[in-house]
């Protein structure tokens, strides 16, 4: 069923990259939330990212894991190319190193080890599925 940026109703702004933004949104027919990675197709054109785009829209489409984003569903519009992509709660990881106590950062071993093995269990699946990150 094709998708369109009328199925979705955007929100905040949870970061920006080189290429555009990543928005929360919300699909209109079901409540549902999702993030919004969309690409500007004048910075894509521009710095040669297209082939960037379409290895990383075949690799989120492939993986599904606890771990990692994966995407809902893909589209464009005039101005963007936008993967949708299932939303992981809580914030990255240099927010939970930096800000949640900015006067001592970081946190204990126990919540090292805890984030080092997701890290681990994700990387693990990219590569059970030939996939290497960076």
């Amino acid at each position: 069923q094709p998708v369109g940026a009328d199925a979705f109703a955007e929100f905040r702004v949870l970061g920006k990259g080189g290429f555009g933004e990543v928005c929360a949104c919300q699909r209109r027919a079901t409540g549902k939330m999702y993030a919004n990675k969309r690409l500007n197709k004048k910075r894509l054109k521009k710095r040669k990212g297209y082939e960037a785009a379409l290895v990383e829209k075949r690799i989120l489409a492939r993986v599904h894991s606890r771990f990692i984003v994966s995407l809902a569903c893909a589209f464009q519009t005039k101005t963007d190319l936008c993967l949708v992509m299932t939303i992981m709660n809580g914030g990255d990881l240099r927010f939970h190193i930096y800000n949640v106590d900015e006067e001592n950062p970081g946190f204990p071993e126990p919540r090292t080890v805890f984030y080092t093995a997701q890290i681990l269990l994700g990387l693990e699946h990219l590569h059970q599925h030939r996939i290497v990150y960076r």
